[in-house]
């Protein structure tokens, strides 16, 4: 008999069709029993989880009314405590009011019975009296003032009362300083250092107030720039105040970034300018720092600013550096290198070089700008100082008492003869720390076309700290003894009270006197404070 392969082959092909369904049905079923056993799982801890709030809910309910049933009993007990306390308080106020502040109080004890009084006149006048103390002033200024009800009306009185008495430039100077060291206590520099300015807690009423006294003082500010009726602590004292009480808006922004430009040269002025809103045009205001000749800080405005790559402090430092030596070389040149023409040529240079120093130390630049050069020419140049002093010194020293003819019948006593002329003694130079952007240049060159000045690019690849016209060597100061000619005045550099920080350090001024800039302390000091004009 014969076996059809054709239909076993497809009988065989069905069963294994089958097969592979029954597989696909088995593994499909065991799938769905895993996902619905997951499922039921899941629900179950969702279910105990909420049944474990439901519960924490009822017992934090719970808790929380027993709570406030205490604390409404408890009311009638706290009402009884803080009229006992408000009494107390009025009666130490009254009795603080009425007793006089012992000649021999501590310093502190006298400021804070001046702001608890919220006297503000008292507060100037005693902050003035002890001027020479300012160290200590500044450490206790600040708690002094938590004491006070209102601090910033404290502050806004007192700026009030300096502004009425302020007429053109003629301020009051130890009331711009007293003003400005509480200003700072109001708005340490720290606060202001962010990219945006800072939102006050104050009362409407009081920023409305801080407005009209600010607009008072505009008023006697002329329009900002070159012709500005203020100094430059008292500008920026008003920026700040314009800053902390949020008073932009109040004023043309014109009128604030000429304050910026022109006062440049203060150490909290960066901070300034960024809490001001001036962050997106910073680049701006630097090219203008450096097309009028104002390097140094155009690379503190670009270091606080973040636009390092774009004004790099090494070309800037250069560029400084290139000018300032071809300055005093015109100077010479002008003064047909006379030993008066001599003197102001070294004290520009030495200047521009501890300005360079200190710039380059406060951004630490020394890897990539070198300044040992620097300090050789520096001290070069020191030497020279002392050895002008020396022989201006010897040549006007008189002659010997015994030269004149000797003896007592000659008339050469004491009181005989011609007095011998005594030049005046110029202030000594601090080599402590560095002249200020404000004072580098003791006299002013002649002026030149600007085009001449700024020609030069701000970069030289292949320059080094030297390279550039080298002014004439100063032949005469190394030589013999020098005739007598008038000696230029030397500038004081040594820092005046009203830089002192809190802790004993540099609070604020310009950059080229500064120990430190913490922050608007513009560190551990605080930044930042007002020298007076």
């Amino acid at each position: 008999m014969a076996i059809d392969t054709d239909r076993v082959q497809k009988l065989f092909d069905s069963l294994e069709d089958q097969k592979t369904i029954l597989s696909s049905c088995t593994q499909l079923y065991k799938t769905l029993s895993n996902h619905f056993s997951s499922l039921q799982h899941s629900l179950s801890q969702k279910s105990s989880s909420l049944d474990s709030k439901f519960q924490a809910l009822e017992s934090d309910s719970k808790k929380a009314l027993e709570s406030l049933d205490q604390r409404e009993n408890s009311i009638p007990e706290r009402e009884s405590s803080a009229a006992a306390r408000i009494e107390e308080q009025r009666e130490a106020a009254l009795s603080e009011f009425e007793k006089a502040v012992p000649e021999n109080a501590e310093l502190s004890e006298c400021l804070k019975s001046y702001c608890r009084k919220m006297d503000s006149s008292g507060l100037l006048r005693f902050m003035v009296s002890k001027r020479k103390e300012s160290m200590s002033l500044r450490s206790e200024i600040v708690s002094a003032m938590e004491e006070s009800v209102d601090s910033a009306r404290l502050v806004l009185d007192a700026v009030e009362e300096f502004v009425s008495q302020k007429s053109g430039k003629v301020g009051i100077p130890d009331k711009r300083w007293a003003c400005g060291m509480l200003m700072q206590a109001l708005f340490p520099a720290a606060e202001l250092g962010g990219k945006t300015v800072p939102k006050p807690a104050f009362a409407r009423s009081v920023v409305e107030r801080a407005a009209r006294v600010a607009e008072l003082w505009k008023g006697k500010m002329g329009d900002g720039g070159e012709g500005s009726m203020i100094g430059p602590t008292e500008a920026a004292m008003f920026m700040q105040m314009v800053a902390g009480f949020g008073l932009k808006t109040k004023f043309d922004e014109e009128f604030l970034r000429k304050q910026v430009l022109e006062f440049a040269s203060r150490r909290d002025m960066p901070k300034l300018a960024i809490a001001l809103g001036f962050g997106e045009k910073m680049g701006d205001i630097i090219d203008e720092l450096v097309k009028s000749g104002k390097e140094i800080e155009a690379v503190y405005f670009a270091s606080e600013s973040g636009l390092t790559e774009r004004f790099s402090p090494v070309s800037l430092l250069k560029s400084y550096l290139h000018n300032s030596r071809k300055n005093a070389t015109t100077i010479l040149k002008n003064g047909n290198y006379s030993t008066a023409a001599t003197e102001e040529s070294g004290n520009v240079e030495l200047n521009s070089i501890k300005t360079i120093i200190k710039c380059v130390e406060d951004h630490k630049l020394e890897s990539e700008f070198s300044i040992d050069s620097l300090r050789k020419r520096a001290t070069q140049l020191e030497k020279a100082k002392v050895e002008r002093k020396k022989s201006s010194a010897g040549a006007s020293k008189p002659p010997n008492k015994r030269a004149h003819g000797g003896g007592s019948g000659s008339g050469s006593g004491r009181g005989s003869g011609p007095s011998a002329f005594r030049p005046a003694k110029a202030p000594k130079f601090s080599n402590s720390t560095y002249p200020s952007f404000g004072r580098r240049n003791p006299a002013p060159p002649p002026q030149h076309s600007p085009a001449g000045r700024y020609s030069g690019p701000f970069s030289y690849p292949a320059q080094g700290v030297y390279d550039g016209p080298t002014p004439p060597p100063y032949a005469s100061t190394y030589g013999g003894p020098l005739p007598q000619t008038p000696t230029i005045p030397q500038q004081h550099y040594s820092l005046s009270v009203d830089d002192m920080g809190a802790g004993g350090m540099r609070a604020s001024g310009s950059y080229g006197g500064q120990t430190s800039y913490n922050a608007y302390d513009y560190a551990a000091a605080a930044p930042p404070t007002y020298h007076s004009q």
